[in-house]
């Protein structure tokens, strides 16, 4: 029988094979780094992109903070201005309550009695005066407790003094002043 040699093919395609493995071996590892290449491409692109996002908001939320404070200034503005006008408004409402308070004095005061000084303080007021009498006095208190402008008048004091011939009572009176919308205050 004839003898075949099969060894060199044997080898042959053992070289082959190897040679071929080489290659897939490359071709894998060449494909393994453009994969990872390639992913980290993908991460670095959607890292800038988030980091954009982030900037933009952090400008955006800057530009938000100086509007609030913006608003903020124009509230503390406002509320100053409202209280200007609500201070401006009680004094006109206030205006004729001066002339109110004369002309009720001119009213009541009874003959004999003559009025040395006259302080108010918000809606207290102070009225010094001197009358030929206390009994001039006591018809100060009940016109001033018939008004319709002024109520509780309260006696200080009344000093009787000698002057010359004659006797003069000295009187401090406190009532206070009606004022409009101090029922609603009081409500």
């Amino acid at each position: 029988m004839p003898s075949i040699n099969l060894l060199p093919w044997r080898e042959a395609e053992r070289k082959k094979r190897q040679r071929d493995f080489g290659v897939a071996t490359g071709a894998a590892v060449l494909a393994g780094i453009a994969v990872i290449m390639l992913t980290v491409l993908a991460y670095s692109q959607r890292i800038s992109h988030q980091e954009k996002r982030n900037e933009r908001l952090e400008s955006e939320i800057v530009e938000l903070e100086k509007s609030i404070e913006e608003i903020d200034g124009l509230e503390r503005q406002k509320e100053r201005l409202l209280a200007r006008m609500e201070i401006i408004d009680e004094l006109q409402k206030s205006r004729p309550e001066i002339v109110h308070l004369f002309d009720e004095f001119v009213r009541l005061l009874p003959e004999g009695v003559y009025l040395t000084g006259l302080k108010q303080t918000g809606s207290r007021v102070e009225i010094r005066g001197v009358a030929q009498s206390s009994t001039r006095v006591s018809a100060l208190m009940r016109q001033i407790d018939s008004s319709s402008w002024l109520t509780d008048p309260e006696v200080e004091r009344v000093e009787t003094r000698q002057s010359g011939s004659s006797r003069q009572s000295e009187f401090i009176v406190y009532l206070k002043q009606y004022r409009e919308g101090s029922e609603e205050e009081a409500e």
